[in-house]
C-alpha cells in the first residue's frame, strides 16, 4: 500500500510544478509586453528607424526641446540623421562630430551636433 502511494505524488508534484513555470512564463510575458517595466514602448512614428539609437526617447525628447531651432522639420531631421547615422551608429557619429569640431552649445551644454539633431528630432516626434 505505501509504495503505491508514493507513486501517485511524483506525478501530481510535477504537474504542479509545470502549472507553476507557466503561468510564470506568462505573467512575465505580459509584464513585458503590456508595461514599461523592462523595456520602453513607443508609438509608432515615420522616424523609428532613426530614433532606435536612443536608449531613452522621453530624456532625449526633454533635452531636444532646448536644442536652438533650426530650418529643418522633423523630416529633414530624419533625412540628415539618416546619412549620418548610417555607416557606425550614433556613438560614432558622436565621436566623429566632437573629432571634427561640429558641436552645439544646449542650456551650458556642449553636445556633439549628431546628438543634438536627433535630441531635436524625438522632441518633434
Amino acid at each position: 500500500m505505501t509504495f503505491l502511494r508514493g507513486q501517485n505524488r511524483g506525478p501530481a508534484r510535477r504537474s504542479l510544478i509545470a502549472g507553476i513555470a507557466a503561468a510564470s512564463a506568462a505573467v512575465a510575458a505580459g509584464l513585458y509586453r503590456f508595461t514599461d517595466l523592462f523595456v520602453k514602448h513607443y508609438p509608432p512614428t515615420p522616424y523609428d528607424d532613426v530614433l532606435a539609437a536612443l536608449l531613452d526617447r522621453e530624456q532625449a525628447a526633454r533635452f531636444g526641446a532646448s536644442v536652438p531651432p533650426g530650418a529643418l522639420d522633423a523630416k529633414g531631421l530624419a533625412a540628415k540623421l539618416r546619412t549620418i547615422l548610417k555607416p557606425d551608429g550614433l556613438v560614432a557619429a558622436a565621436k566623429a562630430d566632437a573629432a571634427a569640431g561640429r558641436v552645439i552649445e544646449v542650456d551650458g551644454w556642449v553636445v556633439p551636433q549628431s546628438v543634438a539633431l536627433i535630441s531635436a528630432l524625438a522632441a518633434k516626434v
